[in-house]
């Protein structure tokens, strides 16, 4: 099926590159300058468009005001924006505004394609088929939501390493989806339909790891009273999965390494080595050369599995697939508890979700989908259903009271937002498309509506402050609106957590009562 986008862009040189693009992919492309001539495209049209690629920086009608127009009148056409600020604060307002997915210029073709794909492949009886295929554990490559273009390098590279027997090193933080990666790599490859065994080293006690991975024969020790076969012979044939292989024991390691060069595993007890078939796929979350210096692996068994490394990044690291993951965990969690309708996820839910790091990366993120899908009363979701998250966001309703206050000055109680607010400059839209950020004293005063809260740049005197002045007063400042998260503080004032001590211990800022220190 041939797609219609509307790709919506000021620039000339950038439209032609993205109908280059989209037609490129197989798609056929409509073009705008601007919102408001989309907006008339749309109106006088008789082609159904199924996907919008929507600038965000725009004369006459920006893409935030052109959002809020076609959600006015009804239309829920899928919107990508594109935005050349990768601050999450732009990116936070296009979720909230509705878009389905954001991309930061300079976008390559690979990236707007798979985004475009993304927005055109949902539907229900494809994540009904996903979620049957997920639960029997065959997984492919497309099977994996991503859109950013690290994940797609990703996976381009366990496409290829499918194809072959060749060892391979998943490496990245916990949650990341590294097992996913490698039942993908298993079901694209020869051994597809094979067995896939998986292996937690970190989870299994040192003196019974030997066991588990090669078994052992009746007798072969205190409390064997039967034979046991191990994970190597039962994976014969197919795929073994050994996760967080860099907490296994340096005995072990040694027959790690036989059964890796020559094919061959010895089992506890027995008289005779075994020949085995199985290809290999490793995952760690620490550093292996680290732990290779540290005396805690291998040298050469690290050179023997090392060999083809992909490193799977965090979530945080590419906050484009969050989206894409919580419709579809949204979708396939709605199936699983049988809901009447499939839930929705509302702008607000997807801007709150962006906006968040997530340590715990994709597990921490499906863990809180299945719990809002669960509690949810409505047939949407909303900021509402993710108290927790939203908890450990403050900035994000810091920014929701600061939109709220410069959409709506007149409904603002306190007299000081408006007076704060009048004192802000009255942008056109051409000129606020150009502005890079909102303007900060205007943001500042929403936020915490006191005067004491813009910090100025003169004295009484009129005379330039000093340095030293301006940056203790930012600091206390920062620490009450961060509420004392002192990592959250450093990384927004650009230093880091050592810095950040050093110089309350030198303005005398006492870090335990930020609130108090603030006032």
């Amino acid at each position: 099926m041939i797609a219609q986008i509307l790709v919506v862009d000021d620039d000339p040189i950038q439209r032609r590159l993205l109908k280059n693009a989209v037609e490129r992919y197989g798609h056929a492309a409509h073009l705008a300058e601007n919102g408001l001539a989309a907006l008339e495209f749309l109106k006088r049209t008789a082609t159904d468009i199924n996907v919008i690629v929507l600038d965000l920086m725009m004369p006459e009608m920006d893409g935030l005001t052109f959002l809020a127009a076609i959600r006015e009148q009804g239309i829920e056409t899928p919107v990508i924006v594109q935005t050349g600020q990768g601050s999450i604060e732009y990116v936070v307002q296009a979720m909230r505004a509705g878009a389905f997915d954001f991309v930061v210029k300079p976008v390559s073709p690979e990236r707007i394609a798979a985004s475009i794909a993304n927005a055109l492949k949902l539907d229900q009886k494809e994540s009904k088929a996903k979620a049957r295929r997920q639960r029997a554990g065959a997984i492919g490559f497309g099977d994996i939501i991503s859109a950013s273009p690290d994940m797609l390098r990703v996976i381009d590279l366990a496409q290829r390493a499918a194809h072959s027997n060749i060892p391979v090193v998943l490496e990245g933080e916990s949650g990341v989806g590294k097992e996913m990666i490698a039942r993908a790599i298993q079901s694209n490859g020869d051994r597809a339909g094979k067995p896939f065994i998986t292996v937690n080293c970190g989870a299994i006690p040192h003196n019974l790891v030997e066991s588990i991975l090669f078994g052992h024969e009746k007798g072969a020790f205190t409390g064997a009273s039967e034979k046991h076969t191990g994970k190597f012979v039962e994976a014969d044939g197919g795929t073994l999965f050994l996760d967080e292989i860099g907490d296994l024991p340096l005995e072990v390691q040694v027959k790690l390494l036989r059964a890796v060069q020559q094919g061959e595993i010895e089992t506890v007890g027995a008289a005779k080595v075994q020949k085995v078939n199985v290809r290999l796929i490793s995952a760690t979350n620490k550093d292996l050369i680290e732990e290779v210096r540290a005396g805690r692996f291998r040298e050469d068994l690290y050179y023997r599995l090392n060999v083809f490394p992909i490193t799977i990044p965090a979530l945080r690291r590419r906050k484009e697939d969050i989206p894409h993951l919580v419709r579809v965990f949204a979708e396939r969690f709605s199936i699983e508890q049988k809901l009447a309708k499939t839930l929705t996820v509302g702008p607000g839910a997807l801007a709150l979700l962006t906006a968040y790091d997530w340590p715990g990366n994709i597990r921490q993120l499906e863990n809180a989908v299945f719990r809002a899908v669960v509690l949810a009363e409505g047939e949407e979701l909303t900021e509402d259903d993710f108290p927790q998250i939203a908890a450990q966001v403050p900035e994000f309703h810091s920014a929701e009271l600061a939109a709220t206050a410069i959409a709506s000055p007149a409904a603002a109680s306190d007299h000081a937002v408006r007076e704060a607010l009048a004192d802000t400059p009255v942008f056109s839209n051409s000129e606020r498309a150009r502005a890079a950020k909102p303007d900060p004293k205007a943001m500042l005063a929403a936020a915490y509506p006191t005067a004491e809260n813009i910090i100025v740049s003169t004295d009484e005197t009129g005379e330039v402050r000093k340095l030293a002045d301006v940056e203790e007063e930012l600091i206390r400042f920062a620490l009450k609106f961060y509420r004392g998260q002192m990592s959250q503080v450093a990384r927004k004032l650009g230093i880091g957590r050592s810095t950040l001590y050093r110089k309350l211990k030198d303005y005398g800022i006492d870090p335990d009562d930020p609130l108090k220190e603030a006032a």
